[in-house]
């Protein structure tokens, strides 16, 4: 075996090895994602466990075939690392279209957690696109004919990539602010579904949130740009029976209640009368619409 590899490092690629432990990485991220609020999601959230079971799945596959002799050289090799840098690619993707148009109706904001997982995904595509173009780790790797032909175009690629997330991130479609900043706010009662719920007077949806008190907000940050506080002086409109209110956010706003629940608009409703925010468990809690009182 030694005389087989001569003066080559150990038979595993170092980067087909960094390209299966960020692909795991990207899985967690989504998995976690996935279990605080994403799988209630139309569309989003069976997507999100399809991209987490994949992303796994895929480091097994890479991890296992590079154990294989002549791994690093054959075909399964090149399919398993082929297959994870195209899936960090399609990661990424995803998530930009997400943050610039909007997918399957909804809209991502910029967090945290999505910009560290489009890291991860351009990294994942560099990773395996050089295990692919090294072959064996060994002394020669690097200054092998197909080597220098791939890894400028990998570089480009990937500075292509990280040069997109940088610009969607900086200026995703939706960074909501309240419906209204000040002035009167009139909510009104539509029927949505075969019920009664308030909306607010360009017909848009109006949540509650179940960690929220008659008092307080518990929905900042992160939070506030997926549901936007409504703010300002609340005045009834018709079919509106139920108990307006105002409370304090700690930006300095006025947040309107109904019946003693702070009101959210939430930015996948696109057009009056939809109400895509019903019953999503996201960002810390059940989001419901809101019922009118009996008069």
């Amino acid at each position: 075996m030694g005389s087989k590899w001569g003066s080559s490092l150990p038979r595993r690629s170092v980067s087909g090895t960094a390209g299966a432990a960020l692909l795991v990485a990207s899985g967690a991220i989504h998995l976690d994602l996935y279990l605080t609020g994403y799988r209630t999601i139309p569309t989003i959230g069976w997507l999100f466990l399809l991209q987490v079971i994949s992303g796994f799945a895929l480091a097994l596959a890479i991890a296992v075939v590079s154990l294989w002799p002549r791994a690093l050289v054959g075909a399964e090799f090149t399919l398993a690392a082929a297959s994870g840098a195209l899936f960090g690619l399609a990661t990424l993707g995803g998530y930009l279209l997400s943050l610039r148009i909007g997918l399957f109706g909804f809209t991502e904001v910029r967090t945290t957690a999505g910009i560290v997982a489009g890291v991860i995904d351009v990294a994942i595509f560099a990773a395996l696109a050089v295990a692919i173009g090294s072959g064996p780790v060994n002394l020669g790797a690097l200054s092998s004919f197909p080597a220098r032909r791939a890894f400028p175009a990998i570089a480009v690629v990937s500075v292509v990539a990280l040069a997109l997330l940088a610009a969607d991130v900086a200026n995703p479609k939706t960074q909501v602010s309240a419906t209204t900043a000040t002035g009167s706010t009139v909510l009104q009662a539509r029927d949505i579904g075969g019920e009664m719920v308030l909306t607010d007077a360009k017909g848009r949806t109006l949540y509650s949130f179940a960690p929220d008190s008659p008092s307080k907000s518990a929905c900042y940050g992160s939070c506030a740009a997926y549901w936007p506080p409504v703010t300002g002086t609340p005045s009834a409109g018709p079919g509106v029976t139920g108990k307006l209110g105002t409370i304090k956010r700690t930006d300095g706003t006025t947040q309107v209640t109904y019946d003693g629940h702070p009101l959210y608009t939430y930015i996948a409703d696109n057009a009056p009368g939809q109400d895509n925010g019903n019953n999503i468990n996201l960002n810390g809690g059940l989001w419901r619409v809101v019922p009118i009182s009996a008069g």
